[in-house]
């Protein structure tokens, strides 16, 4: 995939076709806002800026079938070689997991859920988190039920990079469904957040073309 992904890196500066308009907003639209992203694809990440007008992150990737980001850094796995580009156009389908960010949604609006030990496995990431689901059935099989991108919470996120382990915390992790290979429920203990670093930014000292993208979790870029 990041053959694709670099290829599209080194023409994104030229023309390109107009991407399919969003599916319509039922709800009242909001005011967009940028917000930045960090993305986990196949054989690398992603991270850049992507404007949201919905109330959620989770139901923008939810509404549309891509998204455009600006300012992209794509770091590879295997060596952690980074390349850069004004835009970028990725698929849903691209993307096995989202961090989430930006606004957290309505209150009122939310449903009463509990909240299930899982661990799953997508592509090269290993994810154990919660999944929120309703109280007394099988989460795994309310799972089938929903849209393509769900939320996993107070998850910690496992994969290789560079010839080693990575591990990290993620707090709220958005996963693509549709490209899990496994999913189970877990005992709490297997799924409880250890001692471990936030997932971070590319290591600016090991790459110095790397952009900073401190705090890239948390804040709108001004």
């Amino acid at each position: 995939m990041i053959a694709d992904l670099l290829r599209r890196v080194r023409f994104s500066a030229e023309p390109g076709p107009v991407p399919p308009a969003p599916a319509p907003i039922i709800e009242p639209a909001r005011e967009p806002i940028e917000i930045e992203l960090a993305a986990y694809a196949e054989d690398c990440r992603i991270f850049g800026f992507v404007l949201v007008d919905t109330d959620r992150l989770t139901d923008y990737l939810n509404q549309q079938e891509q998204y455009e980001l600006s300012d992209v850094l794509v770091v590879a796995l295997d060596d952690g070689r980074a390349t850069e580009a004004k835009t970028l156009i990725v698929e849903r389908g691209e993307l096995l997991a989202v961090r989430a960010s930006g606004p957290r949604g309505n209150a009122n609006r939310r449903g009463r859920t509990l909240q299930y030990p899982v661990t799953l496995q997508t592509g090269p990431y290993t994810l154990r988190g919660h999944l929120h689901g309703l109280p007394g059935s099988d989460p795994v099989m309310q799972l089938r039920r929903r849209r393509p991108m769900v939320a996993l919470t107070e998850s910690w996120i496992e994969y290789p990079t560079e010839g080693e382990s990575h591990r990290g915390r993620v707090g709220t992790i958005i996963f693509n469904r549709e490209a899990i290979d496994w999913i189970h429920v877990s005992r709490d203990g297997e799924v409880r957040l250890p001692d471990l670093p936030v997932e971070t930014k590319p290591d600016l000292r090991a790459d110095p073309r790397a952009k900073d993208l401190t705090g890239y979790i948390w804040t709108a870029r001004q």
